[in-house]
């Protein structure tokens, strides 16, 4: 599962490892949470008037390779479970709940922002742009 900064990385197609570990990977094992999709719209949103169309069109291009995966039921409690299990530390809901989202489907989240997810039970990472 991708997190957003990298969505972005392979969307803008910055770094050449992020992309050529993406092309690496057999069509369907990569996916993205719902709530990843809500945040790239949001940047979309948030952006130039004149850069909307463009960027639309780019996470278009960008989801037709990736599943997007809905968040239900499952997916809540787990961030329940999560949530009182990091309860000292402020963090970012939506990344609190990314995070729920690859537990409770039982993969491995795709992250630059390691320290982001550090703690939770149950999560795994990878970071396609430090790994070689």
């Amino acid at each position: 599962m991708l997190d957003t900064n990298i969505c972005i990385h392979l969307i803008t197609q910055h770094l050449p490892q992020v992309r050529a570990r993406f092309m690496a990977a057999p069509l369907g094992d990569v996916l993205i949470s719902v709530v990843t999709y809500a945040e790239l719209r949001h940047g979309i949103e948030r952006g130039p008037a004149v850069d909307r169309a463009a960027s639309d069109h780019a996470l278009q291009r960008f989801t037709r390779r990736i599943p997007i995966l809905p968040f239900g039921e499952r997916e809540a409690q787990s961030y329940g479970v999560l949530r009182a299990a990091v309860q000292g530390r402020s963090r970012d809901t939506m990344d609190r709940l990314i995070a729920a989202h690859a537990v409770s489907v039982g993969v491995t989240l795709v992250t630059n922002n390691e320290a982001d997810y550090q703690d939770y039970p149950g999560l795994k990472i990878e970071n396609w742009v430090s790994a070689p």
